[in-house]
């Protein structure tokens, strides 16, 4: 009898798992409670793998060995706790991929900033020539990676979902890039839980791995003693010293991995083709895992200089009339957000709102004082901006749609200034997400 394995979520990571399952020889079943979108449903026909979606039946999902859940179900859901009172194993895709697979696995997780720093390692070791994918909670699931080709090494982003369902998972390198509150709706509101999580990326790591994490973050540094880590350390930091790690000196990354390292890389950060503060910490993230691997500083500093930035990320569109417009509709909390303006270097037409996740704006009350104009709301319900920046700018304007903000904010953007979308907010009460909302702006600015 072939052990039954039932995938719970039919989106990439449930498919890719399905694929990988029954390659694997498993008896495999995927449900869906919503509607399983189109391509997906093509591949599952096409792999011969039993689905079903609107509903999750009972005796179907029950009677599994083990169950791979998708990341955005939550635990406290209906046929999870019933599966959970039944004992059956419950797991995630990056946690059943890892079972197949020798390659070398670089996790990166962190509130903000981990999709950028798994695509700029991914972007150096492909430079450095290694046979290398990239995946997990960005872009192509592990398990699809898995089936589809022999990799030396897997970059992974690594959302606290995923962690939450690993548990053999060892990564050989850990990144964490950061730690501030963010889905306290899955963790019981209990920071603590959340941080947690986060913390898992170094769970089965032994002294031959790495542990890389910023060394200026609070939470991290608060709660690191909390956790028996056995891999090496290596923090990086903008504000001290590091002798192992990486730091910022004199406008300028130092970063070295050995005790015997007379030779540091070093790299000046205006080199550096991410701009703003949080890029920089991304970077010496990436500079730290290729001197981990051994890849030489002239293929990390080009890596560094060359790289692209993903879509809706300070994303520039275009400068129409002397105004330069940018779409970091990606930021959809505080912190995010933080990052966007604090790398702004000139005066600031900023378009926030959305659906509010209980915001604390008190976050970004000075970087607002000092370099925001004027605000132009982008939401159906804009009170806690007005309330939050109302003494702080000349002018706060409510829109309800991305073409409406676009041609407000550039009628009164003098030339020299930047219009910014940084929402700090879900996009959910507008847009379909925040892909669709970064799209409808570019779209809304090339119209101009």
């Amino acid at each position: 009898m072939n052990k039954r394995l039932v995938i719970l979520g039919s989106g990439e990571s449930g498919t890719g798992a399905a694929i990988l399952a029954k390659q694997k020889g498993f008896d495999v079943f995927v449900s869906d409670m919503g509607a399983i979108p189109e391509n997906f449903k093509q591949e599952l026909i096409h792999h011969h793998i039993l689905f079903e979606e609107g509903k999750h039946t009972e005796e179907l999902i029950l009677n599994a060995d083990e169950i791979i859940k998708s990341p955005g179900i939550p635990h406290k859901a209906e046929m999870v706790k019933k599966a959970i009172k039944k004992n059956i194993s419950i797991i995630s895709e990056i946690e059943f991929a890892s079972r197949y697979t020798n390659a070398k696995k670089i996790g990166i997780t962190g509130t903000n900033g981990k999709t950028t720093t798994t695509l700029l390692v991914y972007h150096l070791l492909q430079k450095a020539g290694l046979n290398v994918a990239c995946g997990g909670n960005v872009g192509t699931s592990f398990a699809r990676l898995v089936a589809k080709k022999e990799y030396d090494y897997f970059v992974l982003e690594l959302s606290s979902f995923q962690l939450d369902d690993m548990y053999n998972f060892k990564a050989d390198i850990a990144v964490l890039c950061n730690i501030t509150p963010d889905h306290l709706d899955r963790y019981n509101y209990e920071l603590q839980n959340y941080i947690n999580s986060k913390f898992r990326i170094t769970q089965n790591q032994t002294p031959d791995n790495v542990f890389i994490y910023c060394a200026d973050d609070e939470l991290t540094i608060t709660n690191i003693n909390k956790f028996e880590i056995k891999a090496q350390q290596l923090p990086f930091s903008y504000n001290k010293k590091i002798s192992l790690g990486a730091y910022v000196n004199d406008k300028q990354i130092i970063s070295s991995t050995q005790k015997e390292n007379l030779n540091p890389f070093t790299m000046y950060i205006n080199e550096l083709s991410l701009k703003g503060r949080h890029n920089a910490y991304n970077s010496m993230a990436a500079a730290i895992i290729g001197q981990v691997l051994n890849i030489r500083k002239e293929t990390i500093r080009e890596s560094l200089s060359d790289f692209q930035n993903v879509e809706h990320r300070l994303e520039p569109v275009l400068t129409v009339g002397g105004v330069e417009f940018i779409n970091d509709s990606k930021a959809t909390n505080v912190n995010s957000a933080w990052y966007a303006l604090e790398s702004m270097e000139k005066p600031t037409i900023w378009i926030a709102g959305g659906t509010d996740k209980g915001n604390d704006y008190t976050l970004l009350k000075e970087l607002v004082k000092d370099k925001v104009r004027i605000i132009v709301c982008m939401g159906l319900d804009n009170r806690k901006i007005h309330e939050a920046f109302g003494a702080d700018v000349d002018m706060i304007v409510n829109t309800t749609s991305a073409k409406e903000a676009v041609h407000v904010a550039q009628k009164l953007a003098k030339p020299g200034e930047v219009v910014l979308l940084s929402p700090a907010c879900a996009s959910f009460d507008l847009f379909k997400n925040y892909e669709d909302r970064g799209r409808q702006f570019k779209k809304a600015v090339k119209d101009l």
